[in-house]
């Protein structure tokens, strides 16, 4: 039985100018003319699936030239040595993209045969194979910047011959970083760490932000709803009637529950204030405000229980890179910027700020240039004209700013190149969200997808398991990874946590296995308070360790977690108790209030009483 081609022994003495060295003896003689002397020592690379030999078993011929050489024989004791990763010139790649199928000078269309388990190796000296892989992306990039050669592609065992650009391109980079912000063609998928999918149902919308895999905040918007969800509208309210003792005075805004305003929040001018009545902390509220009188407010809190909504009269609109702040001289650039990037916005702030009115860069302004600064500002500064306009044609309590969708508002607060997709399954809302990115950040429009249900045949909560993430929010016992668990009670005045070690028992001693079940609690309880949006006085109870500096770690470690969160907290260090005192800023009801309702048997105590035992 006659034996492959790339199988049979090579007879005969070695071949001149090469040690008898076997399968790994190298080529000491100088290479072919016709290979660049950039790969003149490498060894041959895959070519891709092999073309069946021709060779009749009469014809068997033996190889030649350097791959002979580097070819296993039958007797070897050692195996051919692997073929190097091949980096060559784009003068190179072309060259031997061209020599690919001539088989040298003289020997056009040569066959090469595969052997039985083996590699396909180039058996003649000229041709040189460039696998793709083994050129980035960034190369090939800077090959067309300089003017060189776009690199041949090796796509399915076919190499396609790239042209010479002749010139080169010195806005190459410029080019490339527009077409990035013009929707990111150069990129095949978005990477980021969070996701945001909204979920849309009759008179209901859900956001949800996914952090990786696991729920991080989730939101409820009702539709039309101008009783509950109003922060961040402007009105025209009338004074119904001022509380000294309370410095504060409540608000008709057109809605049923009147809005509080207290004294801290009212703006006045001095010269409306009688003489000699206005003192070092400045004016009383009754000397600035009267029953009957029309003011513009803002809604600053959601009404919550029984509580009305908060006002001030700091009127202020949000963009997607600046809050602009009318008829003030406040400038701000957000604490979250570098020190070189924010000196870099203040020079553009001096610029863009219109006379009279206040700004305040937001973090999102990071890396943009000054046009777009003066484009978003702009903006606004119409939106108040147009409001300045509509309020003096009223003299009644009037809504006059409401402010957009939830999804367009999160989008605007949140969306950035750390998100990477927005998901929707409702068409309108999809077109709407589009329309926005498309206007404010159009690097990111191609981010924005929609989500058919009827082609992906389940719903998109179920698709991302935000479902099962939602319900396990809403129970009053968290698990821990290592066994402990969290217990969180809601009451009128303060949210009480309570640590647990439940399951974990731990491996080393009481210490140690305390100290990690407080840590991994620590991590939790910043991502439930987000998840679950609890504001107000939070006292968390964790366990008692004895060493101090366990204490202060557990601490670093929950101000560490919370520093995600942008919602304003403040926390206290560790007590000899175990407890830590914390507070956070509350601008709307939690998670559970909104998707329950109070019970009409207990009334919310979670109880009945039995009748026959009292």
């Amino acid at each position: 039985m006659e034996e492959p081609e790339n199988e049979r022994p090579v007879a005969g003495p070695p071949a001149t100018g090469r040690e008898p060295d076997g399968a790994g003896a190298r080529d000491s003689s100088s290479p072919p003319s016709g290979l660049p002397a950039a790969v003149d020592d490498r060894a041959e690379a895959q070519v891709g699936p092999a073309r069946p030999s021709t060779a009749t078993s009469g014809e068997q011929s033996e190889p030649t030239g350097p791959a002979a050489t580097n070819k296993p024989r039958i007797g070897d004791t050692r195996p051919a040595p692997p073929p190097k990763p091949l980096r060559a010139s784009a003068q190179g790649v072309d060259e031997g993209a061209a020599a690919l199928g001539a088989g040298g000078p003289g020997e056009p269309g040569r066959t090469r045969s595969r052997s039985r388990g083996g590699r396909s190796r180039a058996q003649d000296a000229g041709t040189v194979v460039v696998d793709a892989l083994a050129i980035g992306r960034k190369e090939r990039d800077d090959a067309v910047d300089a003017g060189r050669a776009d690199v041949g592609r090796v796509n399915g065992g076919r190499a396609e011959s790239a042209r010479e650009d002749g010139a080169a391109d010195d806005g190459g980079a410029e080019r490339r970083s527009a077409r990035r912000r013009r929707g990111g063609r150069d990129r095949k998928r978005s990477t980021g760490r969070y996701l945001i999918c909204v979920h849309v149902q009759p008179g209901l919308s859900h956001i949800a932000i996914l952090e990786g895999r696991s729920l991080a905040q989730h939101f409820v918007s009702r539709a039309q709803d101008e009783v509950s969800q109003i922060d961040g509208n402007i009105y025209v309210g009338r004074v119904q009637n001022v509380l000294p003792g309370m410095e504060a005075a409540f608000v008709d805004i057109g809605i049923p529950k009147n809005a509080v305003l207290y004294r801290g929040d009212v703006r006045y001018d001095t010269d409306d204030v009688e003489a000699g009545s206005a003192r070092g902390a400045g004016p009383r509220i009754e000397e600035v405000l009267r029953p009957g009188q029309l003011i513009l407010c803002q809604v600053t809190k959601n009404p919550i229980g029984a509580k009305g909504a908060r006002l001030t009269q700091e009127v202020s609109l949000p963009g997607r890179f600046a809050v602009f702040v009318p008829n003030s001289d406040a400038v701000g650039i957000s604490k979250r910027l570098g020190d070189t990037e924010r000196r870099r916005l203040r020079r553009i702030v001096d610029a863009v700020r219109p006379a009279g009115h206040g700004l305040i860069v937001r973090t999102a302004a990071e890396g943009t240039t000054e046009e777009e600064l003066r484009r978003d500002v702009e903006g606004l500064l119409q939106q108040w004209r147009a409001i300045e306009q509509a309020a003096a044609r009223t003299n009644i309590p009037t809504l006059l700013y409401r402010e957009p969708d939830l999804a367009v508002r999160i989008l605007r607060e949140e969306l950035n190149s750390d998100y990477r997709g927005v998901i929707i399954d409702d068409l309108a809302l999809y077109q709407q969200v589009r329309d926005y990115v498309d206007a404010v950040s159009p690097e990111l429009s191609d981010r924005v997808e929609y989500y058919d249900i009827r082609a992906e045949g389940q719903p998109i909560f179920d698709r991302y398991h935000v479902h099962e993430q939602l319900h396990k929010a809403l129970d009053r016992k968290v698990w821990l990874p290592s066994g402990g668990s969290l217990i969180i009670e809601r009451t009128e005045a303060l949210t009480v946590i309570d640590v647990n070690t439940g399951k974990n028992v731990g491996k080393s001693n009481l210490e140690e296995t305390v100290f990690r079940n407080n840590l991994e609690a620590a991590e939790e309880v910043a991502r439930q308070l987000r998840l679950r949006d609890i504001g107000g006085i939070i006292v968390i109870d964790f366990i008692d360790m004895e060493v101090r500096e366990n204490r202060e770690k557990v601490a670093a470690a929950l101000r560490t977690a919370l520093a995600r969160d942008k919602t304003r907290t403040q926390v206290f260090d560790i007590s000899e108790l175990g407890l830590v005192e914390m507070t956070r800023k509350r601008i709307s009801e939690g998670l559970i209030e909104s998707l329950s309702h109070e019970c009409q048997v207990c009334h919310g105590r979670g109880f009945v009483l039995d009748a026959s035992g009292m």
